[in-house]
C-alpha cells in the first residue's frame, strides 16, 4: 500500500492524521495526569500542565484565549511528538484541534522547570519544524516571568506566519488559583474543582519544579554600584539590560502575588516591542524605571518609581475628591478615608504609616505640594486659597543597602506592596459625581 508522506499538518482530514499516527509518522504519546514519570521531570509537568487543560473546562477557556486559540472542535493533547522525517528533534507537547473533520489549529510546547531557561536553538528548530508542517503556534514555558504571554523571554526573529508565546509556570499556577475562588470564573463542576486543586497542590510543592520569581540579575546590582560610583552608563551595557528585565520580571511577580491574595487577576505594566529599549535608555540617562499595577475596581492603578540614585521606591494611588465641594471639605474629606483605613487595616497601615505622604494635586502649581501623614494638621493652611483637583497617597521607602541586593530587594517590593494595598488601597474609593437631578416643571401637573 502506498505509504502518504506528511508534508503538512493543519488542513488534513482527521483519517490521515490518526493514519500518520499509525504509521509512526508522528511519534507521541497520550498526555497523562498522574504520568509514571519522576516527580518534577519536565515531561511530567507538560503531560500534568496538558493534561489540566484537557479535563478543568474554565481552565482551558481561560489559557486558550491567552494563547490565541480556538476554544471548540475535538481537541487531542500529546506529549513527546518527533516527526521522524522532518527532523529528530522531540517536541515537549502539541495540541490539535481538529474542527469538522479536519485538522484546524496546532500549537507546539517547549517547557522547561526549575531554573532551566528557553534554550533559542531548540525553539528556533521547534519553529522551522513548525513552519514546514504549517503549524502557526509555539509556546514556551518555564520559570521565567514576561510582562503578558506575547512577549518572549528570548531575542529571536520568528517568521510572520508563526505566533510565539510565554507562559511563566507562575503565570499558569496563579490562573488556576483564580478559579477556585468564588467569582464570575469560578470552576462549575465540582469534579474539576477537585482535579485542579490537586494539581495546584503539585505545582505548589518544591519537589514539582514550579519556582517564582526569588532573585534580580546580576546585573541589577552591577548596575547600582556602577551608579553609586558616579559611573556613564551605556545603552549597550549588558549589566543596564539585565537590570531592566529584572524589574519588568519583579513587577509581574508582584502582579501575580497580588492576583493570588486578591481573587482577581492583576494586570502589570502592558509593554510594547520597544519597552525594553524605553527603560534601559530611562536608566542609563535619569536611573529611574517606573511600574504600573492595576487591581480591577480599586481606586486607581498603583504606580511604581524606583530611584537608584536615592534607592527609594515610591508606590502612589490618585484620588479625586468631591469636586462639588470647597477646598477644606475635600481637605476633610481625605483625612477621614486615611482615618478609616488606620481603622479597618490598622496592622498593615501602621506598618507603613510613618512612610506614607500625601500630596495635593493643586489646580494650576507646578508642583504638588507634598506632606508627611504626621503633618495633616496643617492640610488646611497650606491649601488656602488654592483648589485641590486630587489627592496622591504615596508609599516612599528608603531601601538602602537593600537596594542593591538581589534577593533582599524581591522581599521587600512584594512584602511592601501587599501592606500598602492592605492598609491603604483596598480601603480608598474616589468620588462620583451625582447623576443631574430632573427640575421639576409644574405646568406637566396640570
Amino acid at each position: 500500500m502506498f505509504r502518504k508522506k506528511l508534508t503538512k499538518l493543519v488542513g488534513i482530514k482527521k483519517e490521515q492524521f490518526e493514519h500518520f499516527i499509525e504509521t509512526g509518522q508522528i511519534k507521541a504519546q497520550t498526555a497523562k495526569l498522574i504520568p509514571t514519570l519522576k516527580t518534577g521531570d519536565e515531561m511530567a509537568l507538560t503531560s500534568i500542565f496538558l493534561s489540566t487543560l484537557r479535563l478543568v473546562d474554565e481552565f482551558r477557556q481561560g489559557v486558550f484565549k491567552d494563547l490565541k486559540l480556538s476554544r471548540s472542535g475535538k481537541l487531542f493533547y500529546l506529549t513527546e511528538v518527533v516527526f521522524p522525517d522532518i527532523s529528530n528533534s522531540r517536541i515537549d507537547g502539541m495540541v490539535v484541534n481538529i474542527t469538522s473533520g479536519k485538522v484546524k489549529e496546532v500549537a507546539f510546547f517547549e517547557m522547561k522547570s526549575k531554573t532551566n531557561g528557553i534554550d533559542v536553538g531548540q525553539v528556533e528548530t521547534y519553529i522551522k519544524i513548525a513552519k514546514s508542517l504549517g503549524v502557526r503556534t509555539m509556546v514556551t514555558v518555564s520559570n521565567e516571568f514576561v510582562s503578558n504571554p506575547n512577549h518572549s523571554p528570548l531575542t529571536i526573529r520568528v517568521p510572520k506566519s508563526i505566533s510565539l508565546y510565554h507562559l511563566s509556570w507562575t503565570y499558569i499556577l496563579t490562573r488556576g488559583q483564580l478559579l477556585l475562588f468564588k467569582n464570575e470564573h469560578n470552576i462549575k463542576d465540582e469534579d474539576q474543582i477537585e482535579i485542579m486543586r490537586e494539581v495546584l497542590s503539585y505545582f505548589d510543592s518544591p519537589i514539582s519544579g514550579v519556582v517564582g520569581f526569588h532573585s534580580m540579575k546580576v546585573g541589577w546590582k552591577e548596575t547600582l554600584e556602577a551608579i553609586k560610583a558616579n559611573k556613564k552608563l551605556r545603552l549597550s551595557d549588558p549589566m543596564v539590560e539585565e537590570a531592566v528585565v529584572s524589574w519588568h520580571q519583579e513587577e509581574k511577580d508582584m502582579a501575580l502575588l497580588l492576583s493570588r491574595k486578591l481573587g482577581v487577576l492583576v494586570k502589570s505594566t502592558n509593554r510594547t516591542d520597544n519597552s525594553l529599549k524605553e527603560d534601559i535608555k530611562k536608566l542609563a540617562q535619569n536611573f529611574v524605571l517606573n511600574g504600573n499595577l492595576s487591581v480591577k475596581d480599586s481606586v486607581s492603578d498603583i504606580r511604581i518609581r524606583l530611584d537608584f540614585e536615592k534607592r527609594t521606591c515610591a508606590m502612589s494611588v490618585k484620588v479625586t475628591p468631591p469636586l462639588n465641594k470647597g477646598t477644606v471639605a475635600r481637605n476633610s474629606w481625605i483625612i477621614r478615608q486615611l482615618e478609616n483605613s488606620k481603622t479597618k487595616s490598622e496592622t498593615s497601615f501602621n506598618k507603613i504609616q510613618k512612610d506614607l505622604w500625601l500630596e495635593a494635586d493643586v489646580k494650576f502649581a507646578r508642583e504638588n505640594l507634598i506632606l508627611n501623614l504626621n503633618d495633616l494638621d496643617s492640610l488646611n493652611d497650606l491649601t488656602k486659597g488654592k483648589e485641590v483637583q486630587a489627592f496622591h497617597i504615596t508609599f516612599l521607602t528608603d531601601l538602602g543597602a537593600s537596594f542593591g541586593s538581589v534577593k533582599k530587594f524581591v522581599q521587600l517590593m512584594d512584602k511592601n506592596v501587599l501592606n500598602y494595598y492592605e492598609g491603604v488601597v483596598q480601603n480608598m474609593t474616589n468620588w462620583n459625581k451625582p447623576a443631574p437631578k430632573l427640575e421639576r416643571d409644574l405646568s406637566f401637573d396640570n
